[in-house]
C-alpha cells in the first residue's frame, strides 16, 4: 500500500565546522508512519531529527513537509513547529508555570485559541497521558516520566501533522521509561506520524513501521523492524546489534 509522503529529505548535508554530520540523507516518512532512527552515538540521529522542524539548518539538499519546503523564519517557522511537534530528551517545560499552563501556552500564542478552550483541550490531553490530576502542579513536583508525558501532551495540543522524538527516554530512570513508551505506542497505534530517535530497541521492534539505521552521518539501512533485527544487511548494523542486543 502506497503511503502519502508527509516529510521528505533529499540529498541533505549538514556540517558543524569541519565535521560532516549529515551526508547525502534521503528519507521519506509517509503519513501515519512510525520511523525509528537508531545508531551509535555521534552518527547524526539527533541532528537529522532536528533538521525536520528546522531547529538545525542544512547546507544543501531539500526538506519538505506535505510537498512544501520548510520555511526559513518568522511566523511561517512558528507554524511549522506547531505542525511538526518535538519532544526533547530534557522535557523543556517552563518551571514557573503549572502543568496545565505549560500545555496551554502555545495553543494560545501560536494557535490563537481562547484560554478556556486551550485549557479544556489541555485537560483532555493530560487525561490521555494519565496526568489529569497533576494539572495544578509545577514541573518540579513531578517525576521525570510524568514531566515527559506532559511534554508529549504539550506537543499534541498543537494538533501536529507529525511528532519528532529526540531520545525521549534517555534522561529517565529505568522504571519511568515504560510509562513514556506506552504513551508513544498508543500514539503510534492511533496513526500519528512519528520520527523517533531512541535506544529503546523493544519500542523499535514493536511500534516502528521502519527502522532507519545511521552510522557516520549516513543512512546505512532503512527497513521493516523484523527484517532489520533478524537479518541486518551491513556489517556496521550487525556489529551495532551484536553489542546492544543481549543474547
Amino acid at each position: 500500500m502506497a503511503v502519502e509522503p508527509l516529510i521528505e529529505l533529499r540529498d541533505v548535508n549538514k556540517h558543524y565546522g569541519h565535521l560532516h554530520v549529515l551526508k547525502d540523507i534521503n528519507l521519506t516518512v509517509g503519513r501515519g508512519e512510525v520511523v525509528v532512527v537508531i545508531g551509535p552515538s555521534g552518527s547524526g540521529k539527533s541532528t537529522l531529527c532536528r533538521t525536520i522542524n528546522r531547529l538545525e539548518t542544512v547546507e544543501s539538499g531539500t526538506i519538505t513537509l506535505e510537498g512544501r519546503p520548510l520555511p526559513a523564519e518568522g511566523k511561517d517557522l512558528a507554524a511549522l513547529r506547531a505542525d511538526v511537534g518535538m519532544v526533547f530528551q530534557s522535557f523543556n517545560l517552563f518551571a514557573h508555570k503549572t502543568v496545565l499552563a505549560n500545555v496551554s501556552l502555545a495553543q494560545i500564542k501560536v494557535r490563537h485559541r481562547r484560554k478556556d478552550e486551550a485549557d479544556r483541550r489541555s485537560l483532555e490531553l493530560l487525561e490521555r497521558v494519565g496526568l489529569a490530576d497533576q494539572a495544578p502542579k509545577f514541573p518540579a513536583q513531578l517525576s521525570g516520566g510524568q514531566q515527559q508525558r506532559v511534554a508529549i501532551a504539550r506537543a499534541l495540543a498543537m494538533d501536529p501533522k507529525a511528532l519528532l522524538f529526540d531520545e525521549p527516554t534517555s534522561a529517565l530512570d529505568p522504571e519511568m521509561i515504560n510509562e513514556v513508551l506506552e504513551v508513544m505506542r498508543q500514539l503510534a497505534a492511533e496513526g500519528m506520524t512519528m520520527v523517533v530517535v531512541t535506544h529503546e530497541m523493544g519500542f523499535a521492534r514493536s511500534a516502528a513501521h521502519r527502522v532507519v539505521f545511521m552510522s557516520d552521518g549516513r543512512i546505512v539501512e532503512d527497513r521493516p523492524p523484523q527484517a532489520f533485527f533478524t537479518s541486518p544487511e551491513t556489517d556496521r548494523a550487525k556489529d551495532f546489534l551484536s553489542k546492544i542486543l543481549k543474547h
